[in-house]
């Protein structure tokens, strides 16, 4: 699942692309899985202009010129694709047509992937925000739950999913499986910057590198979450520990905080 470095990048593209364009159509091609009937999308969408394009958490938003919001989450396997006039990507969900002749599709081979009319954020701040202080964090870790279960929760942190809740914890040297309310305050001060210094600094590789891309996972720049590699940075070996369709990767450098 794209997690906010990508999301970032495909919506700044994105918005470049098809900020103050009018949707001219909306074609739903398979919607079984949305939360909003096919009808209520076109009335929505059709004959409105698209204000801006932005993230929210691991979302993408669509503002419309008339103020309201579309919300698109790619959820696990999820893509938007460019094309111009006539779509030919198989797995797609729904296509906005614009008036210029361009057009973008949601795919997902899994059918997840949704459009949602008026979308509400979950309750947690954005990674990147100023509202994610230490004084923040430590209130939020205040409970016994894993620190990588913590992080990944987007009722308590917007943004982060799997694969950088790893790369941040083992920056910090944490223990993805330490109880969040053992973690001392030097370490929250830690998780803190570190969560905002890999998020940003992943953001702009992906965007100097990657040139209007608006799909896919960027994974090239990971240092633990990583087929490609079996050591660390610093030269430890990476373990791979997978429950169900997760898998955690860590290294014995992280320290267990119970």
């Amino acid at each position: 699942m794209p997690e906010l470095p990508d999301v970032e990048v495909f919506t700044r593209n994105l918005d470049k692309l098809f900020a103050g364009k009018k949707i001219a159509d909306v074609k739903i091609v398979n919607g079984q899985k949305l939360k909003d009937a096919p009808a209520a999308l076109k009335k929505f969408l059709k004959d409105k202009t698209l204000k801006r394009i932005y993230r929210s958490g691991k979302e993408m938003r669509f503002e419309l010129d008339n103020k309201k919001l579309l919300g698109l989450h790619l959820m696990l396997t999820g893509d938007v694709f460019i094309f111009d006039k006539i779509n030919e990507k198989k797995s797609t969900i729904i296509e906005l047509h614009f008036a210029d002749g361009s057009g973008l599709a949601l795919t997902d081979r899994m059918g997840n992937a949704n459009v949602k009319i008026d979308p509400v954020d979950k309750k947690g701040v954005d990674a990147i925000s100023k509202e994610l202080n230490f004084k923040y964090l430590q209130k939020a870790l205040q409970r016994k739950t894993t620190i990588k279960k913590l992080l990944t929760d987007q009722d308590v942190i917007r943004g982060i999913g799997n694969s950088y809740s790893d790369e941040i914890l083992w920056e910090t040297r944490i223990s993805p499986y330490s109880i969040a309310n053992a973690i001392p305050h030097e370490k929250i001060r830690d998780l803190v910057s570190t969560i905002k210094k890999i998020l940003k600094n992943e953001t702009s590789l992906i965007y100097k590198k990657h040139k209007g891309i608006v799909n896919g996972e960027i994974k090239e720049y990971l240092k633990i979450h990583t087929k490609n590699k079996d050591k660390s940075p610093t030269g430890s070996t990476i373990i791979i520990d997978q429950k169900g369709m997760m898998k955690t990767y860590y290294t014995k450098e992280q320290v267990l905080y119970k």
